[in-house]
């Protein structure tokens, strides 16, 4: 197992938890009946589980996946169908607008999520496999611009637009990690622009976030209707901050002023206590767990693993590029979590397998252990 990238992960998780407890104790004080610990026990819960959950998968063959891959595929056409199929019921409820989760019982989760792995995985599997053929259109495009193309038209359909980003980038990278020739990639990706402005000129498809557009291009003067006070508030968050901070638990706008602290917008709570400084080296930690990751990937001794390291370590970068963009107001409000940090038990459990894969392939690769 690669220590470095281990250890990289374990000290982000535990910045992660102390973060999200700043975060979270003011909004849980006022809205879980004054239980000021709601958010940080069940992530802390979730935390463990899911560290004790990347070990395991960490001794787990990442080679038997292969066999899963396409099952694993399977299902998550059948949860994202489901998805459609049944909201508005209790099991899939309208959560702002919005149809992204999953609740069963006492758990709850994005189908959407697991499609992220599995068209990883899916991709890693075919590419490997074909990738003496990868130069062809019917072997190296054809296939996965349909599994590309289908998933994020059903999540798209969710009204979930930041999964659909992910999962899009997501395919495109693979895609090229995977040898397909320039011109085939350059078509795949101009067929996939293509679909997405048809469905935006003829279809009421993105019309649910076209108010976040309009809130991006004028957050402090927006149309009428439109509501930008989360934006607002992070960004004055994050101005508050300065160079070094308040310090930690210090935060004033926690207070109810920024909406949902510990969610999707944490990253403007971590500004505001541990000023640029702070941020900076936290966005340094994650810059070398991603390096970390790629270069253990790029050292595995076969094709589908450096393919599902590589795809699995991307996808942790792009979240994290694409939260701050989203928290900065760079990009519109997507509705992105930052990885260990932002709270949902679920979410931190599937990324810490995921991360549990990445540790099984450093197990079989090249690079030099530590």
């Amino acid at each position: 197992m690669d220590l470095p990238f281990f250890f990289l992960l374990l000290v982000l998780l535990t910045i992660g938890l102390v973060m999200m407890f700043s975060a979270s104790y003011p909004y849980a004080y006022y809205n879980m009946d004054g239980d000021s610990y709601y958010f940080i026990r069940n992530q802390a819960m979730f935390a463990v589980l899911g560290v004790v959950i990347m070990i395991a998968v960490s001794y787990f063959d990442y080679h038997h996946l292969h066999k899963f891959a396409i099952p694993i595929l399977i299902v998550t056409y059948l949860l994202l169908v489901a998805m459609l199929v049944l909201r508005g019921s209790k099991l899939v409820p309208n959560i702002k607008g919005a149809y992204r989760w999953f609740y069963i019982g006492p758990l709850n989760f994005q189908p959407s999520e697991v499609a992220k792995f599995a068209l990883i995985l899916i991709f890693a599997h075919l590419i490997s496999l074909n990738f003496e053929k990868m130069g062809t259109f019917r072997y190296g495009v054809l296939p996965y611009v349909l599994i590309l193309g289908s998933i994020a038209l059903l999540v798209v359909l969710e009204k979930h637009m930041s999964a659909t980003l992910i999962i899009l980038m997501l395919g495109v990278v693979m895609m090229f990690i995977g040898g397909v020739k320039l011109r085939w990639f350059a078509l795949a990706v101009v067929g996939l622009g293509l679909a997405a402005l048809y469905l935006l000129v003829f279809t009421d498809v993105f019309s649910y976030a076209m108010d976040r557009v309009y809130g991006w291009l004028s957050p402090f003067d927006p149309p009428e209707g439109v509501d930008t006070w989360q934006t607002r508030q992070s960004l004055m968050t994050i101005g508050s901050g300065g160079l070094l901070g308040l310090g930690l638990g210090q935060s004033r706008q926690k207070y109810l002023y920024l909406p949902e602290p510990q969610n999707d917008f944490i990253f403007a709570i971590v500004c505001e206590e541990l000023g640029f400084i702070g941020a900076l080296i936290i966005i340094i930690l994650f810059a070398m767990l991603v390096w970390r990751g790629i270069v253990v990937s790029l050292k595995a001794k076969d094709k589908f693993g450096m393919l599902l390291g590589v795809g699995l370590t991307f996808q942790i970068g792009l979240q994290v590029i694409l939260n701050i963009m989203v928290v900065t107001n760079t990009i519109p409000n997507t509705g992105i979590s930052l990885p260990f940090f932002s709270y949902g038990g679920t979410s931190l459990i599937m990324l810490l397998a995921e991360m549990g894969v990445v540790l099984s392939i450093s197990r079989n690769s090249s690079i030099e252990k530590l």
